[in-house]
């Protein structure tokens, strides 16, 4: 939450600090500074990775205003990604292989064998595409209203800075990168200054202390650490498009149960006592490996500002 400004005395009294009697600017501006990011719905974000700590920017908007960012460029670099291929089969199903696999594919109908599947009429198949039609324009319609995350990026990679001023001079540069789209953004580059580069709590993530605290074991885990820590993970691997991220923290993964039973021993009750049992079943060393393997695919996509 932001910092309260102090009680202004009357105009003939100085402005003293209770301890000391210095001026305390800093404590007067707070407000102020936060009433910047809380118009343009936008906000500055602190996280600490095992490579250092930076700033950022993160915004939510309507998944239909966002423009999601170009990962070509970044997945040419990718060893795996390039050895992959995309296969569009009969039933109009994408499949991706890696290319060894692909090569065993067979190139035409005739090599399938007889009876496997029975080819659709034409009229079956405009059918079978106009229901379908409808139903992805349902679900498009809402997925479009659902609001998602959006960071200072700039083709598939975060944009880190290690100090508020060069963050500041970054924004004011007009500089290409993925929040530029926002209808806030150029206000935001004329009105912000260093000073206001000064994340709140809940807006500041330490990735980098996540492993080692999963390896303490049980005993020693801090659910605070580690609930924030798959909050900021889930928006960076939906903002950058790593979906091996995002796999490995969706609904039913041992890292999402993880996460849940966390949640429940903070809200306490039975609630509390039923999350501690659950997280005495899943194991530190599953848990820490597959945390150490998100931290790395997070820090591999960083672009690291002076």
């Amino acid at each position: 939450m932001a910092r309260q400004s102090p009680q202004r005395p009357d105009a003939d009294e100085p402005e003293l600090d209770e301890t000391s009697g210095a001026v305390e600017p800093d404590e007067v501006d707070a407000d102020q500074d936060r009433s910047l990011w809380d118009e343009l719905r936008i906000d500055p974000v602190e996280i600490a990775l095992p490579a250092g700590t930076g700033f950022t920017l993160r915004a939510y908007r309507p998944a239909r205003e966002l423009t999601p960012t170009d990962v070509a460029e970044r997945d040419q670099d990718d060893p795996f990604l390039a050895r992959r291929q995309v296969v569009e089969t009969e039933d109009e199903e994408v499949v991706i292989l890696d290319e060894e696999y692909a090569a065993e594919l067979p190139e035409t109908d005739e090599e399938e064998p007889e009876g496997r599947r029975r080819r659709r009429t034409a009229a079956e198949t405009e059918v079978d595409s106009a229901e379908e039609d409808d139903e992805d324009e349902d679900e498009d319609d809402e997925a479009g209203d659902e609001e998602v995350p959006a960071f200072l990026s700039h083709r598939g990679r975060l944009l880190l800075f290690k100090t508020p001023e060069s963050l500041v001079s970054f924004i004011r540069s007009g500089a290409p990168n993925d929040l530029s789209q926002l209808d806030s953004w150029s206000e935001l580059s004329e009105r912000v200054e260093p000073a206001g580069i000064a994340p709140l709590d809940e807006d500041t993530y330490e990735l980098d202390l996540v492993v080692e605290n999963l390896r303490g074991g049980h005993d020693t885990w801090d659910p605070t650490l580690l609930i924030e820590a798959g909050e900021v993970a889930r928006d960076l691997a939906y903002a950058l498009r790593l979906p091996a991220v995002l796999d490995m923290l969706s609904a039913g993964s041992s890292l999402d149960d993880l996460d849940e039973a966390l949640r429940a021993t903070v809200n306490g009750g039975v609630g509390g006592f039923l999350g501690r049992r659950r997280l005495k079943k899943i194991g530190a060393q599953t848990a820490s490996l597959g945390w150490r393997t998100i931290v790395g695919k997070i820090s591999a996509v960083v672009d690291w500002r002076d």
